[in-house]
C-alpha cells in the first residue's frame, strides 16, 4: 500500500460549488478539487477530514457508521439545503485515530452522533462525487493552540501509511469583511508568500514558523482573532511528514490570494 499524501485543501464559500456562479468566482477552486484524486499514488481506503467548522475543547471525531450532513451554512438558495452525500463513515478509523492523539497525550474523543459539516461534504462531494470511500471528520481544537494542532498532525502521521487520506479543510486566508475588497489583496498575497514559503521547509523548521505563525507578515488580516480556525486544519496536514511541502493550488479569489498545500 503507497503512503498517502496529506492535503490542505479550500473549500469556498458555503455551498459555492452547487450555485450559478455566472462570474465564474469559484470555477478555478472547482477545478482543484476535482482533479485532487489525480494526485493520489492509489485509492484511499479512508479520508479523515479536519474542519474548521467544528470547533471542540480537545479534539473530537465523527465515529457514526453513516454520517448525517450539516447544513451549517445560511441565506443561500433553498435547493442547497437538499444536497446529499451518501458515505459511509468509519467507526474504526476514528477509535484508531483517537486513540493516536490520546497517545501523544493531546485529549479525544469519539463523538457517535454528529454528522459531516460543509467544510467536509461539499469539497468531498466535488473531489470524490461517488461517495463510496469512507470519511471521518475530526474537529480543531477551541483553544485554537498552533503547537497543540501540530502535535495532533504528528500523532496522525500514521495513517497515511495505512492508505488514509488526511486532508486539512479551510481556507488559507478567512477574514471575512476583506473578502471582495481589492484593497485585500496586497496584504493577502503577503501572508500568502510567507505560508507558501513556510510549507516549502522541512518540518522541523516549518513546525517552528507555524507555532508562531500569528507573527508572520499580514497574518493577523488574514486570520483576525477568533477566524483563525479555517488556517489550523493546515497546521495538522503539515505536521504529518516531516519533508518539505509544495503548493498545488494557487488563484485570487474575491479579491484575495488563496492556496491549497501538499504535504
Amino acid at each position: 500500500m503507497s503512503r498517502q499524501p496529506a492535503f490542505f485543501i479550500p473549500h469556498g464559500g458555503g455551498p459555492c460549488f452547487f450555485m450559478d456562479d455566472p462570474g465564474g468566482v469559484w470555477t478555478g477552486m472547482g477545478h482543484f478539487l476535482r482533479t485532487l484524486p489525480d494526485l493520489l499514488p492509489d485509492r484511499p481506503t479512508a479520508i479523515l477530514v479536519v474542519s474548521g467548522h467544528w470547533e471542540t475543547d480537545g479534539f473530537a471525531l465523527t465515529g457514526a457508521a453513516r454520517p448525517g450532513l450539516i447544513y451549517d451554512y445560511f441565506n443561500f438558495p433553498p435547493h442547497t439545503y437538499d444536497l446529499t452525500y451518501s458515505v459511509d463513515g468509519a467507526p474504526d478509523l476514528a477509535d484508531r485515530a483517537a486513540a493516536l492523539l490520546r497517545a501523544g497525550a493531546l485529549e479525544a474523543r469519539v463523538d457517535p452522533q454528529r454528522g459531516l459539516d460543509h467544510g467536509v461534504f461539499i469539497p468531498l462531494m466535488v473531489a470524490f462525487p461517488d461517495a463510496d470511500i469512507p470519511v471521518v471528520e475530526m474537529s480543531v481544537g477551541r483553544s485554537f493552540d498552533p503547537g497543540q494542532h501540530l502535535a495532533a498532525g504528528a500523532a496522525l502521521a500514521a495513517l497515511r501509511d495505512e492508505g488514509v487520506l488526511i486532508l486539512g479543510s479551510g481556507m488559507s486566508f478567512h477574514n471575512m469583511r476583506a473578502y471582495g475588497d481589492p484593497r485585500s489583496t496586497a496584504g493577502s498575497r503577503t501572508f500568502d508568500a510567507w505560508l507558501d514559503a513556510t510549507v516549502a521547509l522541512p518540518g522541523p523548521e516549518r513546525s517552528a514558523r507555524l507555532l508562531h505563525w500569528a507573527d508572520a507578515p499580514s497574518a493577523r488580516f488574514a486570520h483576525p482573532p477568533g477566524q483563525e480556525e479555517h488556517l489550523l486544519p493546515l497546521l495538522v496536514a503539515a505536521a504529518t511528514t516531516g519533508t518539505p511541502g509544495s503548493r498545488v493550488y494557487a488563484e485570487d479569489v474575491l479579491a484575495t490570494a488563496i492556496s491549497g498545500f501538499r504535504f
